[in-house]
């Protein structure tokens, strides 16, 4: 994965480079980093801000992950499918969509009017819940990598996140791939304890979350291969 680390690097920087000379003045960068469970987008994500940050010697990039827009237990319990909102949490229709979109739209009015601290939900895996307010985007971040798996839906209202940012990145993995790291995800959060039972949550909900994350896709401007390392 080192080409696509070191690809990646070259082309945000340049993205940044471009700041200096934007016409409108434009004083932040946001990129869509979007791919189905298991593709390593959140690792890819964490290469990316990690080594843009070395570059500086002040931090001045981040990630915002989508997570913290899972719709609460709460409101999962209060549908008249419980049940199956439960089954198959993760899928596009058990994430606050909406609120996605009120976000992604503060961060793009964000590139060319400077705002004070934008605040972002996070996820607490401990208790399966989001955060509100859980992350803050400060002034001083110049290039934010929004990172989720629905980011490039062909889908009202996932569909217009594109027209919103300034690049958009895909990650792509292959099934068998995805299906292997995914159940040891689920073995090590320990929602599962055997292979088998891991197999079967992944084939059951996250994978064919893949699917519709490939069969809507907006084309990316980048299309990344996720490969293990």
């Amino acid at each position: 994965m080192e080409p696509v680390y070191s690809s990646l690097i070259d082309r945000a920087l340049d993205l940044c480079k471009q700041l200096e000379h934007a016409s409108p003045p434009q004083h932040r960068i946001v990129v869509a980093l979007a791919g189905p469970p298991g593709s390593g987008k959140s690792t890819i994500a964490a290469k990316v801000i990690q080594r843009l940050n070395a570059t500086s010697t002040t931090p001045f990039a981040a990630i915002v992950p989508m997570d913290g827009f899972h719709l609460s237990r709460s409101t999962l319990d209060a549908l008249p499918n419980k049940a199956e909102a439960y089954a198959r949490r993760g899928a596009s229709w058990t994430f606050d969509e909406n609120g996605v979109l009120d976000l992604v739209n503060l961060l793009s009015k964000s590139r060319f009017e400077p705002a004070d601290t934008i605040l972002a939900p996070t996820f607490d895996h401990a208790v399966k819940d989001p955060v509100e307010d859980g992350m803050r985007i400060t002034a001083g971040v110049k290039f934010v990598l929004l990172e989720g798996n629905y980011l490039l839906l062909d889908e009202e209202p996932w569909s217009r996140v594109r027209g919103l940012v300034d690049d958009t990145w895909f990650v792509e993995v292959d099934p068998e791939l995805a299906r292997m790291r995914i159940a040891k995800r689920h073995i090590k959060a320990g929602i599962e304890t055997t292979w088998e039972a891991a197999v079967r949550r992944a084939e059951s909900n996250d994978l064919l979350n893949g699917v519709e994350i490939r069969d809507k896709l907006v084309k990316p401007a980048v299309m990344i291969q996720s490969v293990e390392e």
